[in-house]
């Protein structure tokens, strides 16, 4: 049967979370709801990344098998006149039967934004998170300095989190202040439940002075989450990019671009 990618964008304070529940509150539900009018029969949905409650995407990709011919355009615009406003399809491309949205991504990339100011704004409410604190922006770079690699990450993985092993390989994290706000860039071959937040909070820490930088050293080396800092808000996360190989011919934007299509205006992840 034919398969097709889409690329889904959605704001995620209104939901709660990405996979299906019973109550059918959830992205899934929603998309495949969607998708069973759209083209007359049940169709189910395979995500690159799970994301939870009130946690955000500027191209999620999904999968779906069906065998109804439409054009692109029609899929996007037929599918976004039956979704509610807070989810919408950004793009579809048809791609041969070895794709697979989860199992052939190269790596992912996670956006977190935080504004950090003496009260809190209500329009950056669910979109950013909030501290008041002072941050330090070069300490919480040189703790992502030692983050970078291949690492068990237990310290920074959710109690329920049903991941066979805690290891992965973080490629990237980036640090950018943007005045008052700052913006972090993860990117790893995958990750763990609530492991974004979680590395959050013990960055934060860091930019606070609560810890000195070496701090997750020894976080990485105990293993133990209960050593670390609470995991941070969703508010500010976002599933900004999936990467996969050349080959399948997905579309692609730079992660600047997606920032600038969907978010606040001056909010970038470069220099």
């Amino acid at each position: 049967m034919p398969r097709v990618a889409l690329g889904l964008a959605y704001d995620g304070a209104s939901w709660q979370g990405w996979q299906t529940q019973p109550g059918g509150l959830t992205v899934q539900d929603t998309l495949e709801a969607a998708l069973g009018r759209f083209l007359a029969h049940p169709v189910p949905t395979i995500c690159a990344g799970r994301t939870d409650t009130g946690v955000h995407a500027l191209e999620q990709v999904v999968h779906v098998d069906t065998s109804a011919q439409r054009e692109p355009e029609s899929w996007v615009r037929g599918l976004n006149a039956l979704l509610p406003s807070s989810v919408a399809v950004q793009w579809v491309c048809p791609v041969d039967n070895g794709f697979h949205a989860r199992f052939s991504a190269l790596s992912r990339t996670y956006v977190y934004i935080v504004r950090q100011a003496r009260v809190r704004s209500p329009m950056a409410h669910g979109r950013m998170g909030w501290v008041y604190r002072p941050l330090e922006l070069e300490p919480m770079r040189h703790a992502a300095a030692r983050l970078i690699g291949e690492h068990d990450f237990s310290a920074f993985r959710s109690s329920q989190c049903q991941a066979a092993s805690p290891v992965r390989t973080l490629h990237a994290l980036d640090i950018h202040q943007r005045r008052e706000c700052f913006v972090f860039v993860f990117r790893a071959n995958a990750f763990l439940h609530h492991m974004v937040r979680n590395l959050m909070g013990a960055l934060l820490y860091i930019g606070q002075g609560r810890h000195e930088p070496a701090w997750v050293d020894m976080l990485l080396r105990q293993r133990d989450r209960r050593l670390s800092a609470p995991t941070f808000s969703p508010a500010g996360l976002y599933l900004a990019s999936v990467e996969y190989p050349a080959h399948f011919g997905l579309p692609s934007a730079s992660l600047d671009e997606l920032l600038e299509s969907h978010m606040l205006p001056g909010i970038r992840a470069g220099r």
